[in-house]
């Protein structure tokens, strides 16, 4: 089997891959969605991460593709809907750069808080400017986390240590983490924060989401980070409230229109102003994160294509296999239909074979079932299996 892994992916991905049995190709940049039509068939395996955007298109021409790796957080990058129509699994690193991305925050709202990029810019230009004007610490001050989920928990705990209040707004039922205090709507949140730090997912809903409205109702002189989704923000609006004075800084890390490769030009409407931070989608890329991202990525990619397990899949159902040791597994991904684990293993048992253990899941209208035995299922049950109706996929391995 073959794996493609774009966009500078780890290496430790290609050596877990390599170890099981893949065939790896790496490439540093991502492909258009022409590109991905040409090359995929072939490949079993796709890594990549944000730039590349797998649509129903590139999906239907990838014919040989089992499985789709985001070595990143997000998977808005790929149609998940299409993905599972199509049986093929989709699985992300939902934890692996929480930290890297955390304190990337940190570090940008000391630095805009004591206005450093101004003051290292005017050093390296051979101004000494030595002066307090408009730098502050950040002990005390209100820090508005807008998306309360992994990250945004991890940056609430550590803000908090460093002396910040915490209060934070999100759509779900989120758990307030040490003295944090969630607030009613996102209104309230930017009336009282000195600090607006996004955290929200790529969902289409969340598009615009932050505009000249929302920057208008945050406090005078107060600072702005965006290190969620590009498509989130408006920029422009973003400028505006920069260059009237009323939001004291920025810091970008994410943006609506990323170059596809490295070294490739970056136009942007914030370019060159005061106390603005831009940063090239580097909040997860650290060497300790990519590590930790190639290896748990990699793994489920593995896991998948050699032994049918699709726990932590964003899109199949979530079936959670312990490793093959010993004997066959049978993986049935299938319509979601009453009926169909009856008969399953009405075919098993018809085939004479004798269920060693039988792992089950749905999601919407999909059904999975992976089933170990000890002594192989014979070709004709398998047939009969695969021409059922109800089949999306039928596939079988050996310990």
């Amino acid at each position: 089997m073959k794996a493609l892994l774009l966009e500078n992916i780890h290496p430790v991905a290609v050596e877990i891959l390599e170890g099981r049995g893949f065939e790896v190709e790496l490439r540093s940049s991502s492909l258009s969605e022409e590109d991905l039509i040409k090359t995929l068939p072939g490949v079993h395996l796709l890594g990549i991460r944000s730039n590349t955007h797998l649509t129903p298109a590139v999906l239907d021409a990838a014919s040989d593709l089992v499985a789709v790796g985001c070595f990143c957080i997000g998977t808005n990058q790929v149609d998940l809907a299409a993905a599972a129509e199509r049986g093929i699994a989709v699985f992300n690193a939902p934890y692996s750069n929480t930290r890297s991305v955390v304190e990337l925050v940190i570090g940008e709202i000391i630095v805009l808080a004591r206005r450093l990029a101004e003051k290292t810019e005017r050093m390296h230009a051979g101004v000494w400017d030595k002066s307090a004007k408009g730098s502050h610490e950040i002990r005390g001050r209100t820090l508005g986390i807008v998306g309360y989920g992994n990250i945004g928990t991890q940056l609430s705990n550590l803000a908090e240590s460093m002396g910040l209040r915490v209060i934070f707004f999100d759509t779900a039922d989120r758990l307030a983490h040490g003295n944090a205090r969630r607030m009613r709507t996102l209104d309230d949140l930017l009336a009282e924060a000195d600090v607006v730090s996004l955290h929200v997912d790529g969902r289409p809903g969340n598009a615009g989401m932050f505009g000249a409205e929302q920057f208008a109702k945050m406090k005078p002189r107060s600072l702005f980070i965006n290190a969620a989704r590009g498509m989130v923000v408006d920029d422009a609006a973003l400028r505006e409230n920069i260059l009237s004075g009323h939001i004291a800084g920025a810091a970008l890390d994410v943006f609506p229109v990323e170059p596809k490769a490295q070294g490739d030009p970056f136009e942007s409407v914030l370019r060159g102003l005061d106390n603005v931070i831009l940063t090239p989608h580097v909040g997860g890329s650290t060497q300790e994160a990519q590590e930790e991202i190639g290896y748990f990525v990699a793994g489920k990619l593995a896991g998948f294509a050699q032994e049918g397990r699709t726990e932590l899949s964003v899109n199949l159902p979530a079936v959670q296999a312990p490793q093959l040791q010993v004997g066959h597994r049978v993986g049935y991904l299938h319509v979601n239909v009453p009926g169909v684990l009856a008969h399953v293993n009405r075919i098993l048992a018809e085939g004479g074979d004798n269920i060693n253990a039988q792992y089950l899941s749905t999601r919407g209208e999909q059904g999975y079932v992976v089933t170990d035995t000890l002594d192989p299922l014979p070709a004709e049950a398998l047939a009969k299996l695969a021409q059922s109706e109800h089949t999306i996929w039928l596939r079988t391995w050996d310990a």
